[in-house]
């Protein structure tokens, strides 16, 4: 993971100005939503995803073809009066306004992809039907996040020595089934804080911007290699403590299991990390011939894992050729790949796998699971060539 200082803080503090000038504090969802840049999933709760030819586009996704996950509506946040606390297992809890985050800790910057669990879950549905927002491949994106490191937050509240978990509270209203309504959240164990270091940011830019309503305004955690879920937006709390959350988003949404018996939930582990995958997001011309196809690949959220390799098949996966993969290997960040393919005239199947550096690699066709996280199956495109 490279981090270095963010270039200007008078550059930064000039576009949140002119940001807050256009308005960006309200929940409405972004332009771009309603031009057609986003395929929208869900409209309430608001959730969508680019066209998958837009991932390979820039190296950097631009926010309006990053992929917008919400549980519920987006709250309407005024930065002036916003304040995140820091409590719990510490000797000094902490209320900080956005100024003091910026004036008191280190602006760094780093390059992370951020992937919901459920990305690609159509394809799990397609194995037999799961619930949930029916995601194609373009729940993902790669963004360069700007912020304070959370490790310097949490030693200047002055972490207690039983801590072993930090828990984070967005201020986004979920209604839960017996009709309370309870903040999404979720918890991560403080070693990924504190043995990375500078990986965990308290976020408030993406890609030298504001964040807007979208993704997190005023304020997100930012844990690389995580699944998104665990990325909290509109981050008001967190809190330091002995155990895992026991926010429903931590304790029992995100998990694999195979039904929703309430004893293999309460058993069932939260899912961190992501595995390998790899998607096709351009599969060329219709012309039959040599034509070039394009996708991303990224490697697993395990420390220091990158991608190895990435293979791809005109043929369904009987015989493979390797792609050219795009640009430095880095842990929790993906890579663009492409490849020359000749195809006849008539009907074909592309496939794509990829295999990260700790020897993990995608397998033909990935478990099922009853909520769909977590799909790694080769992924596979049909064209025809005339």
């Amino acid at each position: 993971m490279r981090s270095n200082v963010v270039a200007s803080r008078r550059q930064f503090l000039q576009s949140a100005a002119a940001a807050a000038a256009m308005g960006v504090l309200g929940s409405q969802h972004a332009v771009w939503a309603a031009e057609g840049d986003l395929i929208v999933r869900t409209a309430d709760p608001f959730n969508a995803e680019p066209p998958l030819n837009a991932l390979t586009a820039e190296r950097l996704t631009p926010a309006k073809h990053f992929y917008v996950r919400n549980h519920g509506p987006m709250p309407n946040v005024d930065a002036r009066g916003f304040k995140v606390r820091i409590e719990g297992m510490v000797q000094r809890p902490l209320e900080l306004s956005l100024n003091e985050i910026r004036e008191r800790f280190r602006q760094i910057a780093t390059e992370a992809t951020l992937t919901c669990a459920g990305n690609r879950r159509q394809e799990m549905s397609a194995i037999k039907p799961v619930g949930g927002v029916q995601w194609d491949a373009g729940a993902i994106g790669h963004a360069r996040w700007q912020g304070a490191p959370l490790a310097e937050v949490l030693r200047a509240a002055g972490i207690k020595a039983d801590a072993k978990h930090v828990w984070f509270e967005g201020l986004d209203p979920i209604k839960e089934k017996d009709g309370s309504v309870a903040p999404f959240g979720g918890s991560i164990p403080i070693e990924k804080v504190i043995k990375g270091d500078a990986e965990c940011l308290l976020a408030y830019a993406m890609n030298d911007s504001p964040l807007t309503a979208e993704y997190g305004f005023p304020l997100r955690s930012i844990v690389p290699g995580y699944i998104g879920a665990r990325s909290v937006k509109w981050l008001t709390k967190i809190t330091v403590s002995d155990r895992p959350s026991p926010n429903h988003y931590l304790a029992e949404a995100y998990q694999l299991v195979q039904s929703d018996d309430k004893t293999e939930v309460a058993r069932a582990e939260p899912i961190y990390t992501f595995p390998v995958n790899a998607a096709i997001c351009a599969s060329g011309g219709p012309k039959a011939g040599p034509r070039v196809i394009r996708g991303y690949a990224l490697p697993s959220g395990e420390p220091g894992s990158t991608i190895a390799k990435v293979e791809v098949s005109r043929d369904g996966g009987k015989t493979w050729m390797s792609a050219k993969v795009v640009g430095e290997a880095k842990p929790y960040a993906w890579q663009h790949w492409t490849a020359e393919v000749n195809l006849p005239p008539g009907k074909h199947e592309l496939v794509v796998r990829a295999t990260d550096s700790r020897a993990s690699t995608m397998p033909e066709r990935a478990e099922w699971n009853f909520k769909g996280y977590l799909y790694n199956g080769w992924h596979r495109v049909q064209v025809e060539a005339t």
